[in-house]
């Protein structure tokens, strides 16, 4: 995942306290070692390598994760997809800072992209790919899926009050801090200028809940005058340009990661999907206008 993440517990004993927080952070690099792209010992590592060849067994928690990604693959009409991991490497990003290709290879590159090219057979928990070249990544879903997990080992200690986030972009508040009603996070807005200070446009209040934000502008290149980020929209094949900037807030921050990025590839369009996936959900989404005028819509987030 490359990420950092950190946790902050509240409780009476300190002891106890750093042992529970060493512990959740403990599970997350259990799980970035099962899920990592860059690890060749990882199981999607192992996956990646075989899976093209010959059904490949995995373990039941990484089987249901993947059948999890398939599902929201569906329900997002594409948005969002782990198979997406050709297109990303086809335009440089995969350890790299970008380049830009011809539409030759990225015409060859998403011939391997679709959740349709992923078989899973449940009883064995195997999986095969219907051609070679599909490569799986969990970037946009793993670092979720490891901070829920991570809140579930907090919670058996008996922590109730704990904030949770990887690369400040996903976070998972449990309960709420000492002396306050809810947590509260700022969600930034996407810089309008190279040298410009991000400004808040919303805080966000948390209470035994997950925010994701995902923004086009993390990890990007210009080429030809125009900005092209690291997320990429698997149904062009193009980096995604209907919108600069992606928040959900529900109680997993496993769909969090996922369908904030679903929604960033989407835009507005995708407030419906994601509101009809999820009637509780509070999503925003914002995008730039050619001269620099922020255009935003929300679900339940209040503006600054």
């Amino acid at each position: 995942m490359a990420t950092r993440f950190e946790v902050v517990v509240y409780g009476d004993t300190e002891a106890s306290l750093r042992a529970a927080g060493e512990e959740a952070l403990n599970e997350i690099q259990r799980i970035e070692a099962q899920l990592s792209l860059y690890r060749p010992d990882s199981e999607v590592a192992h996956l990646n390598a075989r899976a093209a060849h010959e059904w490949v067994r995995v373990s039941p928690e990484v089987f249901r994760l993947l059948d999890q990604a398939a599902e929201l693959s569906a329900q997002t009409e594409g948005a969002f997809d782990i198979t997406v991991a050709p297109l990303v490497r086809c335009w440089g990003f995969m350890g790299g800072t970008g380049q830009r290709p011809g539409p030759e290879a990225i015409e060859q590159a998403r011939q391997s992209v679709g959740m349709g090219l992923v078989e899973l057979h449940s009883e064995n928990s195997a999986v095969r790919f219907r051609r070679p070249g599909v490569m799986l990544d969990f970037g946009a879903i793993g670092k979720g899926y490891a901070i829920d997990k991570a809140a579930e080992l907090l919670r058996e200690e008996g922590i109730t009050s704990a904030i949770i986030h990887g690369g400040t972009s996903t976070a998972f508040a449990i309960g709420r801090p000492p002396d306050q009603r809810v947590w509260k996070i700022a969600i930034e807005a996407p810089p309008q200028t190279e040298n410009a200070q991000p400004k808040p446009i919303a805080v966000v209040e948390l209470h035994d809940e997950a925010l994701s934000v995902s923004a086009a502008w993390g990890k990007s290149f210009v080429s030809g005058g125009k900005t092209f980020g690291h997320i990429i929209d698997p149904r062009t094949g193009y980096p995604a340009d209907n919108a600069d900037l992606a928040a959900v807030v529900l109680s997993s921050a496993t769909e969090t990661d996922a369908l904030s990025t679903a929604l960033l590839t989407a835009g507005a369009a995708g407030q419906e999907i994601i509101t009809r996936l999820r009637p509780n959900v509070r999503s925003l989404v914002m995008k730039l206008s050619p001269s620099g005028i922020p255009e935003v819509q929300t679900r339940s987030i209040q503006l600054l």
